[in-house]
């Protein structure tokens, strides 16, 4: 098991010794980079910080609305200071919950209300991470679930958040009608006979139509997974993705640059008996991978060679549980992120390209890239509209700087033929997306007929839909 005083230690050994060979590299491996500089909590107005959680981006709102019911947002939105946005967990790293106006959270409006055979009634501030447990206590769950659990339902509709398995759907995908309140207070029920230009809009919608209140969700049966992580060479990750991703329910891997390593994940249906997992080495990993960085950041060579020797002898890990208790898992270290979702055609070989590059002219990036695989559905600014997708996530440490995002790696997604995560930073807008999206000027129709003042526009959003 690499426990994070294992990776210390043996990296602690490395660094003595190439210290000793007398290159310096043990002042590297104690240098750490400050606390990036923060806001003031509170601005010259006395309006309080809004943060994201990787802290990139910030806002001071003029007046935030915590509504416990729909009439309450609705009487509140009439009268609310513009731009109005409403913000879930903030992890996003784009600019989407940013305001100078109103801020809305639907923490007070959570939790599941009723059924409907296997269809559940969900309130849209329900957070990920409550509800499996919820869902579970009546033998039901989502049919996948994103990495990560803290987002708000509506949030992480908002954004096509998803899962991994070839295919399963983003969690908008199981939505099979919903309620959205719009900027005027007026209360809309859709679904895909009930105002469907309104419905297959508002799956995805950036929150730029309104704000989403309540969910019907479909649900399957509550069933134990068996979760497998092993290490073992990218090339030979590579090799098989295609076949693991047609023979398992859930399929994903991260490509460990520097280390000619890649972590994959499954998880699979199974009957067999709980089995506890272990306890979790993703800090440890990360530990090490830095301390890597930090002292070998100078050869891709020794990186490489020292990864193996630190790396190479983890054990594979298993655990067997309910799906919601295993499919997510928790990120305590803060990132920034960039993820495109690709044809699966061209996933792998984009993959290659972005580990060339990050390997040639970025030694600083330590954190694994994720490789994910998402089936499609039909909402219009669903990633996933028209066909299966392949996703890549490049991660930078929230203490890194990340402009390589943009001269780098983004272009090699366009070139690939991908599609943004909402949720993730690009640098796209207007044209470029209208290119990529068939449905893209029938969702402005909408929005503009839903919102025709722009009250819910905050200038983030007001370039991402120019046109012009």
């Amino acid at each position: 098991m690499l426990t994070r005083r294992k990776a210390l230690a043996i990296t602690g050994a490395a660094v003595g010794g190439v210290a000793i060979a007398g290159t310096g590299a043990a002042v590297l491996a104690n240098r750490d980079k400050p606390e990036p500089p923060s806001p003031a909590a509170v601005d010259g107005q006395g309006r309080m910080l809004w943060r994201n959680w990787s802290g990139i981006q910030n806002a001071y709102p003029a007046a935030r609305l915590a509504p416990k019911d729909e009439g309450e947002l609705a009487a509140g939105l009439k009268a609310a200071a513009a731009p109005i946005r409403a913000v879930g967990a903030g992890h996003s790293f784009t600019a989407l919950a940013a305001t100078s106006g109103t801020l809305v959270s639907l923490d007070a409006m959570a939790g599941v209300t009723g059924w409907d055979g296997d269809v559940a009634t969900v309130r849209a501030g329900t957070r990920l991470g409550a509800l499996g447990p919820a869902l579970a206590a009546k033998g039901h769950a989502m049919a996948n679930l994103p990495d990560i659990n803290k987002q708000s339902l509506a949030g992480a509709m908002a954004t096509a958040t998803h899962g991994t398995g070839q295919g399963l759907k983003a969690l908008h995908g199981d939505v099979v009608g919903l309620t959205l309140v719009t900027a005027e207070g007026e209360t809309i029920e859709c679904d895909a006979v009930r105002r469907p230009e309104v419905f297959q809009a508002a799956k995805v919608s950036l929150g730029a139509l309104g704000i989403v209140t309540q969910v019907r969700l479909a649900t399957g049966a509550n069933r134990r997974v068996r979760r497998r992580v092993w290490l073992e060479p990218f090339e030979e990750t590579l090799g098989k993705a295609e076949e693991r991703w047609r023979t398992h329910r859930n399929y994903e891997f991260y490509a460990v640059p520097f280390t000619g390593l890649a972590a994959n994940i499954t998880h699979d249906e199974t009957d067999d008996p709980v089995q506890a997992p272990p306890p979790s080495q993703d800090d440890a990993f990360l530990d090490a991978l830095k301390m890597l960085r930090n002292t070998f950041g100078w050869s891709h060579g020794l990186r490489k060679t020292a990864a193996g020797v630190l790396l190479g002898g983890a054990e594979e890990e298993t655990a067997v549980d309910e799906g919601w208790k295993l499919l997510s898992t928790e990120r305590p270290v803060r990132f920034n992120e960039i993820e495109y979702h690709l044809p699966p055609e061209t996933q792998l070989e984009a993959l290659k390209a972005v580990m060339a590059v990050i390997e040639k002219e970025r030694p600083d990036v330590f954190f694994p890239i994720e490789v994910r695989r998402t089936a499609a559905d039909e909402a219009w600014l669903s990633p996933f509209q028209g066909g299966a997708r392949g996703s890549v996530a490049v991660h930078a440490w929230y203490k890194d700087e990340y402009a390589f995002f943009f001269d780098l790696i983004e272009p090699i997604f366009q070139r690939a033929g991908g599609r943004p995560h909402w949720g993730k930073l690009h640098s796209l807008k207007g044209q470029r997306l209208n290119g990529l999206y068939p449905n893209w000027k029938d969702f402005l129709e909408v929005r503009r007929t839903l919102d025709p003042k722009g009250r819910m526009l905050n200038p983030y959003l007001t370039g991402l839909f120019d046109l012009t």
